[in-house]
């Protein structure tokens, strides 16, 4: 290169500086605070080499790695899940507008109100933890993203085959209602916020509906209602004041609105799970375009001869469908499909499911967004189907 050339080259690096400087500097000036903060609180943060634990100002949040078990039945249950391509930019889309569940007042709080924080008594911990991918015989991956636990003594490979096959059902292009979403557990609720202890009196439910599972159906709801799939709501309790026989009558409430809306074709129980340990619960949350969602697990009962319901490998076939549209959408947001011998009201339909949405330990407002994101995906899909006719 001649000397020429290299002053020349020079020359304009100088002029770009000076034309950047200006706005470097201000840029700067704005994040000096900013970092600053970042740093201070770094200087608050411990970390535990063995529990992985760090703590915030005296706040511990704890990130567990538990125990693989190949025989997890009704314990934790881990999926990290995948999409099957990356997100070439960021999400652009848009969510119907909530209020926050927490500082939603209730007109009719029911008998059992939502506890205020003035009731409020320390119990155990509460620990933050992302579950991820699991390993182990019972599980094994969709082709298109996410897991199953595989609890029944149908082999994989025969579950794996099977999740090829589609839903068994078809979806026209219709006003008539779609989607049925129904609580037989309506009363379960969560944590009001992340905070570090749980409240030892509070058994985690409420008949307040804008704080236990209405309001996740409610945001389910939206988000179909928002993509045109019109949906019936049922906001029935049926565990409370007792809980047992709430599956009968929750299978009393639906029977009559399936035989009136014969184009139901999709059937969601929507519950929340209760992980725990001695003194401790689990809050499995994600992160999903700079908000924490609950993590949800899908639930697809099979029968040993002994349920009555021989269609429930139809019902397999949809969730793995929505289980991968999920992972495909919102990598992370899901634990594994429970394929275990349970009825749940699934001998209904070819489309009806159950789905955990987060645990006890969980936010309202972590899961009233994990509610929304399952809206958001199930929309997309049955529109989907109606192409496919």
């Amino acid at each position: 290169m001649t000397r020429h050339k290299k002053r020349k080259i020079a020359g304009t690096l100088k002029l770009c500086v000076l034309i950047a400087l200006p706005a470097i500097t201000a840029v700067s000036a704005k994040q000096i605070p900013k970092l600053k903060s970042f740093f201070d609180r770094m200087g608050s943060i411990s970390i535990d080499e063995n529990s992985q634990a760090f703590s915030e100002n005296n706040t511990e949040y704890s990130i567990t790695e538990p125990e693989k078990n190949e025989n997890l039945r009704d314990e934790v249950i881990l999926s990290e899940g995948y999409g099957v391509s990356e997100e070439s930019e960021e999400s652009t889309e848009v969510l119907t507008e909530t209020e926050n569940p927490f500082e939603t007042v209730s007109e009719n709080a029911g008998d059992k109100p939502y506890p205020s924080e003035e009731s409020f008594t320390v119990g155990g911990t509460v620990v933050r933890t992302t579950y991820g991918e699991y390993s182990g015989n019972s599980f094994f991956n969709l082709d298109n993203g996410g897991q199953v636990n595989n609890q029944s003594s149908i082999p994989n490979e025969t579950l794996l085959s099977e999740s090829r096959c589609g839903a068994d059902f078809t979806v026209e292009d219709t006003d008539e209602p779609l989607v049925l979403i129904y609580h037989t557990h309506t009363t379960e609720s969560f944590e009001p916020y992340v905070r570090e202890y749980y409240d030892a009196n509070f058994n985690y439910r409420t008949t307040d509906e804008t704080k236990n599972m209405v309001m996740v159906g409610d945001a389910i709801q939206a988000e179909l209602e928002a993509q045109g799939i019109s949906v019936i709501h049922s906001r029935t309790i049926h565990d409370y004041p007792s809980y047992n026989g709430s599956y009968d009558r929750s299978r009393e409430t639906i029977i009559p609105i399936l035989e009136e809306y014969p184009s139901i074709k999709v059937v969601l129980d929507i519950h929340r799970d209760a992980v725990s340990g001695e003194g401790v619960i689990y809050q499995p949350f994600v992160e999903i375009d700079g908000k924490e969602a609950s993590q949800i697990m899908i639930i697809s009962g099979c029968d040993d001869g002994t349920l009555g319901m021989p269609n429930f490998m139809k019902n397999f076939h949809f969730a793995c469908r929505l289980q991968e549209r999920l992972e495909n959408d919102y990598a992370g947001l899901t634990r594994p499909i429970l394929f275990d011998y349970r009825k749940y009201n699934q001998d209904l339909t070819t489309g009806s499911l159950l789905i955990e949405v987060g645990s006890h330990g969980n936010t309202l407002e972590q899961s009233q967004y994990a509610g929304q994101l399952i809206g958001s995906s199930l929309g997309r899909l049955l529109n989907s189907m109606k192409e496919e006719n």
